[in-house]
């Protein structure tokens, strides 16, 4: 069969879930309270059902006074026994598989379950809505004349007791539908890859003759493959190899600090960039428009969601609301109740609502990454911007950063402490950094505040990262690839004396 009938049919078939998607959009709060009760009927019988008396929850106001909040800590106890072979636990049908979350913020590794539900009705069916949205704003797209590039994780499954763990995209790719894995390169063999070096040539290598159409995955890390890409084929860009490029589809970490590199290797002006917002633990958000930094909440793929302002979190006065309370551009806490047995279950990552109807999100952090020492509530999302404007008025170009405060001593006062590896330095580094401080003072009035006439904060300090130091950091911890990244904020100095002990370069 031809490939334009191929696309054609493909493009028919995925747009139809628009008018599916409809419902939500109308009705966001009823299908988000229908979608709880069935969720409770579902576990009732569980061990936990039964101990929260499942069944006689008729409420909302019933289920959020009798079932805590969450960390997976709390959960651990519960998530070993279903690895250990038992079932019914937390949630009624059989869980085989886990996804492994190795986060840099806790030594231990994560197990988080995953189920047949939430394989079927999360995770794929985003991906499929993901294309739907694509395609529906875009009616000349070719998508499916072509292959997509995936960069997942880097590991295969392993059994334990009956039950299977590994990275998501490695569960993904196991129980892939046979459509995707068409469409897909490269092949399972080599996304499943563990050592990541030898993984990024054999992906070059199977990849650079393909008729490749988009790609997929984290952009720090598909900006090393890409111009490693680059380097081997001696092409200037991207289009030179694969000239019907015509979409990427990434999230895991903020765009911005990357977007000028991408569109220097992608001199399309009609090439487009959709964001998503997944995790472990489930698929959350997609963008739904052309040329737009928000994201739509996807509300019927079996996940409840609450939120904790940031303003309250971790106090005594700490407050959970329903998405119906929810405000524009406050940062909250995202809690989720899943149809894989997570129960009010705290993902650590914080967003703002950008709209309320429909319901748009913006990524802005991770609870425990965001500086606030000295008042200033500083959020990822004003760093990443913040670096991102000072290099474009610069002309350079950043490969990663993380930022720690330096804490007051005697009469001294307190400070922010940078890291920062560049690409393309800029011609004057002091220059830099008194404009990269200013630009932070004008996307956050409470650093702003605290800057003022020096009072509380002098102005931060800049260390130029030697060349790699972020690269051999995380391949020291074994972390290359996948879902791996840096902490980009920290209250306390941990990452940050790391990294300075492999670093060679002074204070600047």
């Amino acid at each position: 069969m031809p490939l334009t009938i191929i696309n054609s049919i493909a493009t028919w078939i995925l747009k139809k879930r628009i008018h599916q998607m409809e419902l939500f959009l109308k009705y966001p709060n009823e299908v988000q309270e229908e979608l709880l009760f069935n969720l409770i009927r579902s576990a009732e019988g569980t061990v936990l059902g039964k101990k929260y008396e499942f069944s006689s929850i008729k409420s909302y106001k019933t289920f959020s006074e009798r079932i805590p909040v969450s960390t997976y800590e709390e959960l651990e106890p519960l998530i070993e026994l279903t690895r250990k072979g038992e079932q019914n636990v937390f949630w009624a049908t059989p869980i085989k598989w886990f996804a492994k979350s190795s986060g840099t913020t806790n030594a231990k590794s994560k197990f988080i379950p995953v189920s047949n539900e939430a394989l079927e009705d999360c995770h794929y069916k985003a991906s499929k809505d993901l294309l739907c949205l694509y395609l529906n704003n875009n009616e000349e797209s070719e998508l499916f004349t072509g292959k997509s590039l995936r960069l997942g994780g880097s590991k295969q499954l392993y059994e334990d007791n009956n039950t299977f763990f590994g990275d998501l995209s490695a569960i993904l790719i196991d129980n892939m539908p046979f459509w995707a894995e068409f469409s897909s390169t490269p092949s399972n063999k080599v996304s499943l890859m563990s050592e990541w070096e030898t993984k990024i040539q054999a992906i070059i290598n199977e990849t650079k003759n393909e008729n490749v159409t988009s790609f997929a995955g984290v952009p720090s890390w598909m900006l090393v493959l890409l111009n490693k890409m680059l380097e081997e084929t001696g092409k200037g860009n991207l289009l030179e190899i694969w000239p019907n490029l015509e979409v990427y589809f990434h999230g895991g970490v903020s765009f911005e600090p990357y977007r000028e590199q991408y569109k220097k290797i992608l001199p399309n002006p009609d090439f487009k960039f959709y964001e998503i917002y997944n995790a472990s633990e489930g698929f959350f958000a997609i963008q739904d428009l052309n040329n737009s930094s928000d994201l739509l909440l996807m509300l019927d793929y079996g996940i409840f969601y609450e939120f904790i302002p940031m303003d309250t979190f971790g106090t005594l006065n700490q407050r959970v609301i329903r998405l119906a309370e929810v405000e524009l551009n406050k940062n909250y806490a995202v809690v989720i109740t899943t149809n894989s047995g997570l129960w009010r279950y705290l993902i650590g990552d914080t967003i703002r609502f950008t709209s309320l109807n429909p319901y748009r999100v913006r990524v802005t952090g991770r609870t425990k990454h965001h500086i606030n020492v000295f008042g200033e509530e500083l959020m990822v999302e004003n760093t990443d911007m913040a670096l991102a404007k000072t290099c474009e008025q610069l002309s350079c170009e950043v490969i990663d950063y993380t930022v720690a405060p330096i804490f007051m001593d005697g009469k001294e006062k307190g400070a922010h402490e940078w890291m920062v590896e560049f690409r393309k330095a800029p011609a004057d580094i002091e220059v830099f950094r008194k404009l990269l401080d200013e630009t932070l003072q004008t996307l956050n009035s409470d650093y702003e505040a605290k800057r003022y006439n020096n009072m509380t904060l002098n102005p931060l300090v800049l260390n130029v990262a030697r060349t790699n130091l972020f690269y051999d950091w995380l391949k020291d911890q074994d972390k290359l690839g996948g879902q791996h990244k840096i902490p980009r904020l920290s209250n306390q100095r941990e990452y940050l004396e790391r990294l300075k002990a492999m670093q060679f370069s002074e204070i600047m």
